[in-house]
């Protein structure tokens, strides 16, 4: 499990044959967790300057390539000592989206992302989610895409001060949103209570 909070920018050396090799300042371990651009991966090899990780199909079937190169993001699994800041984050990509449109405001950046319209019930006004491994809070809702207002340091301290418009993102909506939407879905058209609601909150 992740919170969503970037320990460093680190870089991506070379990716080839699902082998993706990181140069980072972080001391992984063998079998350790990584989220690099919010993917979750594992610690295949230790080398002085960084570590590897191996790519599965799944990830390579909806990672954009873009996400597994350059600068990347990069936040090791939460430990139980831990102070728990940003929110749930599992490492699991829900899609790919881009950033449709960016307006400069007095003290923060609006950013237009859009995404398949059936991932839009997953992402809830207000709430949180993941871009790139950053937990961020949603503003606004909309047919195919919502709207982000990032403060100046979020800027300065991710690779959100180099997206532009056409940028691709690695997205992992609300965890709670999709466990309660798989609920329903297999129980029918049959409505939950708020008791029941609550039960399945706390269950987390």
């Amino acid at each position: 499990m992740f919170t969503g909070l970037i320990r460093e920018v680190a870089t991506v050396k070379n990716y080839q044959n699902n082998i993706l090799t990181i140069e980072s300042k972080h001391k992984a371990k063998i079998g350790d967790s990584i989220a690099i651009n919010g993917v979750c991966l594992t610690v295949i090899k230790v080398h002085k300057s960084g570590f590897d990780l191996e790519l599965a199909d799944e990830t390579r079937s909806i990672v954009d390539e873009s996400k597994i190169s350059g600068e990347v993001h990069l936040e090791p699994a939460m430990q139980l000592s831990d102070r728990f800041e940003g929110h749930i984050v599992q490492g699991h990509v829900d899609c790919v989206g881009a950033v449709v449109a960016m307006t400069k405001r007095e003290n923060a950046t609006d950013f237009i992302i859009q995404v398949e319209p059936k991932y839009i019930s997953y992402i809830i006004p207000k709430g949180s989610i993941t871009i790139d491994g950053i937990s961020l809070t949603v503003n606004d809702v909309y047919e195919d895409s919502f709207r982000l207002t990032i403060i100046p340091h979020t800027l300065r301290e991710t690779l959100m001060k180099n997206y532009k418009v056409g940028t691709k993102l690695n997205i992992e909506t609300d965890l709670f949103a999709r466990y309660i939407e798989h609920i329903l879905r297999n129980r029918g058209k049959k409505s939950l209570s708020w008791s029941e609601i609550d039960s399945m909150q706390m269950s987390f």
